[in-house]
């Protein structure tokens, strides 16, 4: 590995980490009863290591958003390995600490925040409901970060974060609206619960792909070029004919 690739990776890594020590951390200690707290938490984490580290990684701290940016060969394979296995490795790290630091029957109360459906909500009903809010995210990220005419340095990680926020106010109560399997992952596989598990898998990467593909598609593909051809067909190059005052 590369000094550019573990620089990248690390970058992953301690924002990931941040995402699901702080946001499940805020489950445990609310008891998961307060939405505001958890959605302000989980928004205020990604938004302010999005605004630290996007310029190193791009601030993903999340296996769906690499996902999006690998179907539209926005990075390369290699580097989506890196990035997962960090993204990966810190969700699990920071479980383990949670779950080691904190109070026993808090954690227990909420399984360590791991994400669960709300009542009435089948499996089926929480993919979309979590694909969705993860289209919204990675179409925010798109439009923020890979666009070149977006606001990156700006706005990105604030606008970034406030979608995770508004996410989390709407699909909490129905799916916990992780739209992360890392954010899944790390508490499932510490906490040893696996109810619906593949519904914060599946559910992320689809709205993730098609965000990315969307928006590549509909914004960042390159234009094609006016049509030229020869002064019969009274086509012209673009700009001929002009005079250097128009």
């Amino acid at each position: 590995m590369g000094r550019d690739e573990l620089q990248r990776g690390f970058a992953e890594f301690v924002g990931t980490f941040a995402l699901i020590f702080v946001g499940a951390g805020s489950i445990i200690a609310t008891g998961g009863n307060n939405l505001t707290a958890i959605a302000l938490a989980h928004g205020l984490a990604i938004g302010v290591m999005a605004s630290a580290v996007g310029h190193i990684s791009g601030g993903h701290f999340n296996p769906a958003v690499t996902l999006g940016f690998l179907v539209t060969r926005r990075i390369a394979p290699r580097l989506v390995a890196v990035y997962w296995f960090a993204q990966v490795t810190g969700a699990i790290l920071a479980a383990l600490l949670l779950k080691g630091l904190l109070p026993e029957p808090k954690v227990d109360g909420v399984n360590l925040g791991v994400p669960a459906l709300g009542p009435g909500i089948s499996g089926g009903q929480g993919v979309g409901i979590e694909a969705i809010l993860t289209f919204f995210l990675v179409w925010v990220i798109f439009a923020t970060a890979a666009d070149p005419r977006g606001a990156f340095r700006s706005i990105a990680g604030l606008a970034i974060g406030f979608t995770i926020t508004l996410d989390i106010f709407m699909g909490g109560p129905f799916t916990g609206a992780a739209m992360n399997p890392a954010r899944a992952l790390g508490p499932q596989l510490v906490q040893d619960v696996w109810s619906n598990a593949w519904v914060w898998y599946v559910g992320p990467a689809l709205g993730a792909c098609a965000a990315a593909l969307a928006y590549e598609w509909l914004y960042l593909r390159p234009t094609e070029p006016e049509p030229v051809g020869p002064p019969e067909t009274g086509v012209e190059e673009p700009g001929a004919g002009r005079t250097a005052a128009s």
